[in-house]
């Protein structure tokens, strides 16, 4: 255990709360800021996306003490089920038997958490927004607006878990030498509710993450335990069918109708969410520094938001707090060091998986309805059934593993080369399960 320190968290997030729980274990006094209500007191907002559970998020709440806890609100799911026009519904295995991810609501494993931190010890203040920081000395203002007065806290350390568009890193962004970059992909979503039967059940397999691929857009739902399926709708902000396209209920029951026949009994529940549900944007940002000094460091989105199409960015927020406990474990209370070998171990990581995130939404929306694309999965699952040794897929790399992003993005952009060259074979969707693809492919592998 080290010595105290008195620490505030500025983000009452996923990611902040489990920091709390950590930090609580080392012995410290720990306060956590949050401008909003506590979302413990408040409906969800419809602005959510569920949460995919997968081996690093869990290895951090099994260090945490909490796994057991949070087990009990997640789902699991061990296949994608995918929903194509004219087809039946096909089913697609993540990756060996029991390995699977879990679908959790964002607004109730945030709620858990808090309750989780609180127990802990950890204060919690609410609507209290703050406005400045001065960073040599660890100071925090809060207060009502910009120009209210303000109030001063004293800590030893502040963690910024503030999100995307973090107060803490804003100010660190005036230092000299800091770069940061912010990319907003033209595609926006919206939460849609698939309601459960009259007795609870759900309308759908609730062991599937469910696609609806539409090639520049794409529906997913993921089942919750009340027997609802939260659904995200992913469309282009603008253009022929958009977002913006969509102005009367007329047009939502005619996109509905016809690009996802399979629901057209829950198309005016889906109505309904289109027009009272806000239409939010997705960004990545990187960022460095994330540390400044021994006095404060960045978590989570506020060091490193990407967008979700990989289902990683709380299971990245949560091996953040991994990590940095490592190094509290390692150092003792040596905070220069343990900030920094935490920020340079963990960029490199969060850089791949942003590429890895972009990356997947162009495979769901698109590629996943391809014929071609789904016999080059089929292949690779082949080869990799018969030789685990010399190749584990990408997804299963990042999902049910915890070896590093950057080794994943690595070791998977060969791969892909690899079945760059399969797929040139001629007359590959005859020739697919012979010992000569097989046989290429470990030559391939061999060089």
């Amino acid at each position: 255990m080290q010595t105290q320190k008195n620490v505030a968290i500025v983000g009452s997030g996923l990611v902040g709360s489990l920091l709390a729980i950590y930090l609580r274990k080392q012995g410290h006094k720990v306060t956590v800021f949050d401008r909003r209500q506590d979302v413990r007191t408040v409906e969800f907002s419809g602005r959510s996306i569920n949460l995919a559970m997968s081996n690093r998020g869990w290895k951090a709440l099994r260090e945490a003490g909490i796994e057991d806890e949070i087990r009990k609100l997640a789902l699991p799911l061990d296949k994608r089920a995918m929903h194509v026009i004219d087809q039946p519904v096909y089913f697609q295995k993540y990756g060996e038997e029991g390995e699977a991810i879990y679908s959790i609501s964002r607004g109730i494993l945030n709620r858990k958490m808090i309750d989780l931190a609180e127990t802990a010890g950890t204060t919690f203040r609410f609507e209290e927004k703050v406005w400045e920081v001065d960073m040599p000395k660890a100071k925090l203002y809060t207060g009502e607006s910009e120009k209210s007065n303000w109030k001063e806290y004293q800590f030893d350390l502040i963690f910024g878990a503030d999100g995307a568009f973090s107060r803490i890193r804003h100010k660190m962004q005036r230092q000299s030498r800091f770069n940061y970059s912010q990319n907003f992909i033209d595609v926006g979503y919206k939460e849609l509710t698939i309601l459960a039967n009259a007795d609870g059940s759900h309308k759908m397999d609730n062991a599937s993450f469910h696609i609806w691929p539409r090639g520049n857009f794409m529906l997913i739902a993921m089942p919750n335990r009340d027997g609802t399926f939260t659904c995200t709708l992913f469309m282009p902000f603008e253009g022929d069918v958009s977002f913006e396209s969509i102005k009367t209920e007329t047009d939502a029951d005619n996109f509905f109708e016809n690009h996802f026949p399979d629901i057209k009994d829950e198309i005016s529940n889906l109505k309904k969410d289109f027009f009272r549900n806000p239409t939010s944007a997705m960004v990545t940002i990187k960022c460095f520094p994330w540390s400044y000094y021994d006095k404060i460091t960045l978590v989570g989105d506020s060091a490193h938001a990407i967008v979700p199409f990989y289902g990683q960015g709380m299971n990245a927020g949560f091996e953040d707090i991994s990590v940095l406990n490592e190094k509290m474990n390692k150092y003792g209370n040596d905070w220069h060091q343990i900030f920094e070998e935490y920020q340079t171990e963990r960029k490199s990581n969060a850089d791949a998986i942003a590429e890895l995130s972009y990356r997947n939404f162009i495979e769901m929306s698109s590629k996943t309805a391809d014929p071609m694309f789904l016999l080059r999965k089929k292949i690779e699952k082949k080869f990799a059934n018969a030789h685990p040794e010399m190749w584990i897929p990408l997804y299963s790399r990042v999902t049910f593993s915890d070896k590093a992003y950057s080794e994943a993005l690595q070791i998977g952009d060969r791969q892909r080369s690899i079945m760059d060259e399969v797929m040139k074979i001629p007359d590959i969707e005859e020739k697919w399960e012979s010992k000569e693809v097989e046989n290429k492919i470990l030559d391939l592998v061999k060089k």
